[in-house]
């Protein structure tokens, strides 16, 4: 009986520090590998100093839908903490409770993932409040995805302006000023 293919290997990556790799081509909704560190409460996350002072935004949480737990993959964590983010993933995470209810959080192929490329998963990552400028600079994006939105922060969505406009026509058809130019 052969050895698994091993699915992934870690090198320096182009868009930050570490990255990790498809070792072979990864099928669409492989399961990769499992984002593993010690399971801390967001207090718990709040209090931990980051890895590299010197760059205080940088950590290896993952914070789970729960709201009230994060994963710390800078204690007994494992490769998956080296997968960057980018705008326009080729993988996906989906969090399990396994039958003691303890979470896991898996990372999948989320398309055909070739030999080579990196993995990357878009980390979706929540502030307290609107997003600053600043905040937005803190956790800059260098994906380089053409829909690159320069953060890795989950912004709000832009309230779209075509339902105002449609909204106006509407009004003015009702009364009957439509198309008509102002006088």
């Amino acid at each position: 009986m052969s050895a698994p293919t091993r699915l992934y290997i870690v090198r320096k990556s182009p868009v930050h520090g570490n990255g990790v790799f498809a070792a072979t081509d990864i099928p669409k909704g492989t399961r990769i590998i499992e984002y593993k560190g010690e399971l801390i409460t967001h207090d718990e996350a709040d209090d931990r100093h980051p890895t590299n002072p010197d760059d205080p935004f940088h950590t290896f949480f993952f914070a789970l839908d729960d709201g009230l737990h994060v994963i710390d993959a800078g204690v007994r964590g494992n490769p998956a903490r080296w997968i960057n983010h980018c705008c326009a993933p080729n993988c996906e995470t989906e969090e399990v409770d396994d039958a003691r209810g303890k979470p896991h959080v898996y990372i999948y192929a989320k398309r055909n993932i070739k030999a080579g490329e990196e993995l990357n998963y878009d980390y979706r990552l929540g502030l307290d409040g609107r997003p600053t400028k600043q905040d937005k600079l803190n956790y800059e994006c260098r994906c380089g995805a053409r829909n690159c939105r320069h953060t890795m922060l989950l912004l709000p969505k832009p309230k779209a302006p075509a339902k105002k406009a449609a909204a106006q026509k509407t009004a003015a058809k009702k009364t009957g000023t439509a198309g008509k130019a102002a006088k």
